[in-house]
């Protein structure tokens, strides 16, 4: 056993209990593999896999940044303990949660009304508010939102806040949705295009019935979406019993409907709010680390896909430095894939040494420096490229000259209609949690408290005290509308 790293978490227990007690904790190797370890005076040790292979951690760590303090987000509420001195990334990502009702009832959520007792559905003034707040995040506004639930849909006066986000000046907009209106109706699906909602981050937790109890409707979503021309990611939430095995075959689904899904962004499951008291048995079956999770997605493709092809998310950050030195102005730092067969760009990108290549363009400093840093690009790009591997059409020269140097990101966006991004995100709870790892944590909420990390609104209960505090309970609610809670449930199928 050896110690990689002295960190903070906090207690599983003591916050099963009602408080948030950090305690000191440590990354440790152990067989070749990475484990959290820590203890509570009071309720003894814990450990935790968090990461299943020593040596792709190692390399991943060594791109590891810490940011300039973020003075907006909240590092704790309600009085609790200050978890750590100041946040270290900008959000990359905002989260504004419209409301918890949801037409469905999956097992592992824990957001919906039903779930909860309570319905949580801030006003458009309140949601202006908090749209506002994320924009005048400091250093750097939020440029990218996620109208998120419950489910979004629900609401009658979602495209009043897609456009209330437009006119506030978000350059980016997605909509998280389960799917089921979307199939129901392509007029919809147009109007979400029309309203110029980039993105649908559609929840797409496998490609069978067993594993997806809807498959059917998302299939005839993503036809929808092909005639609405509206893009999607499939973000699938990965549960060890239930669909891991599926891994590799959402891949090929959306390698299959490449016209449509822009990405696969894979969160294994976090143990948070009803299913945080969950058994260690059924917890260590159902948890998926990283590694567990590329080990199904190596043997579906034959290795034609295989964890080297990852890489964590700072490893892009000198692309941010590259083009705030050349534009001079701040930008988002990320601190935190031919022939019908896939591709993976580090098969014909020598990416790492791109990376330091664009690392010491940043750096360049005097006059005429974007002339200067141009022709280094035309010099020196192209020996990062075995052309012979490359698809046809694939000219990083171009690429890059145009979107680092001349601004246009035209013949990138092209590139990206071509390409499948493969990503995962799995977000802490409070058995895996590192304070470390949370500080420069790029994803975060907008409420009526100020910006969360995610996985302090998830994984620490922020949100549900935060919900709760602004709710109302659904009797409340229904007596208020004249409505029942059920009327939101879908007629047509399983809810769970």
């Amino acid at each position: 056993m050896k110690e990689l790293e002295k960190t903070s978490s906090v207690c599983p227990a003591c916050f099963q209990e009602g408080k948030i007690h950090r305690i000191d904790a440590k990354i440790i190797e152990d067989d070749g593999k990475v484990w959290i370890e820590k203890k509570c005076d009071e309720h003894g040790d814990f450990k935790d896999i968090y990461f299943g292979d020593i040596a792709l951690y190692e390399r991943w760590m060594k791109y590891e940044k810490h940011g300039d303090p973020i003075p907006d987000v909240k590092t704790s509420l309600f009085g609790d303990p200050i978890l750590y001195p100041e946040h270290r990334s900008q959000s990359v990502l905002t989260n504004l949660l419209v409301t918890n009702r949801c037409n469905l009832r999956c097992g592992y959520c824990f957001m919906n009304a039903g779930a909860s007792g309570y319905v949580y559905e801030p006003s458009l003034d309140e949601i202006r508010h908090m749209l506002q707040q994320a924009r005048n995040e400091r250093p750097m506004g939020s440029k990218a939102i996620q109208i998120t639930g419950g489910e979004p849909t629900i609401r009658e006066d979602l495209f009043e806040i897609v456009q209330m986000a437009r006119d506030i000046g978000f350059s980016h907009i997605q909509l998280n949705s389960n799917g089921i209106k979307l199939a129901e109706s392509v007029d919809y699906c147009k109007k979400l295009k029309e309203a110029k909602v980039n993105t649908v981050y559609m929840s797409f937790d496998g490609v069978s019935k067993e594993t997806n109890p809807w498959v059917d409707q998302l299939n005839q979503t993503i036809e929808n979406f092909r005639e609405a021309q509206l893009r999607a990611v499939l973000v699938p939430v990965i549960i060890g019993d239930k669909n891991l095995h599926e891994t590799g075959k959402i891949i090929q689904f959306a390698l299959d409907n490449i016209d449509i899904i822009r990405g696969v962004n894979f969160q294994p499951i976090s143990f948070c709010g009803r299913i945080t008291k969950i058994k260690d048995e059924k917890r260590e079956k159902q948890r998926v680390d990283y590694v567990r999770m590329m080990e199904v997605i190596e043997k579906e493709f034959n290795g034609q896909i295989s964890r080297d092809d990852f890489y964590p998310v700072p490893f892009v950050y000198p692309i941010s430095e590259l083009i705030e030195s050349l534009k001079g102005e701040k930008q988002v730092e990320f601190t935190a894939l031919e022939d019908g067969k896939p591709l993976p760009i580090t098969r014909f990108i020598d990416v790492e040494a791109f990376m330091t290549f664009i690392n010491e363009q940043s750096r360049v400093k005097g006059p005429l420096k974007k002339v200067r840093v141009a022709a280094s690009f035309l010099k020196n790009v192209d020996r990062f490229v075995d052309k012979e591997k490359a698809p046809k059409d694939f000219d990083l020269k171009k690429l890059l000259i145009d979107a680092a140097v001349g601004g246009s990101y035209d013949s990138l966006r092209g590139f990206h209609y071509k390409s499948l991004f493969v990503g995962s995100m799995w977000f802490m709870d409070t058995f895996n949690l590192n304070l470390h790892r949370l500080e420069r944590c790029c994803i975060h909420y907008t409420t009526e408290e100020g910006i969360i990390p995610f996985c302090s609104y998830n994984g620490l209960g922020y949100g549900d005290r935060i919900r709760e505090k602004n709710s109302i309970p659904i009797k409340e609610w229904e007596t208020k509308t004249g409505r029942s809670i059920r009327d939101d449930l879908w007629k047509h199928g399983p809810l769970t």
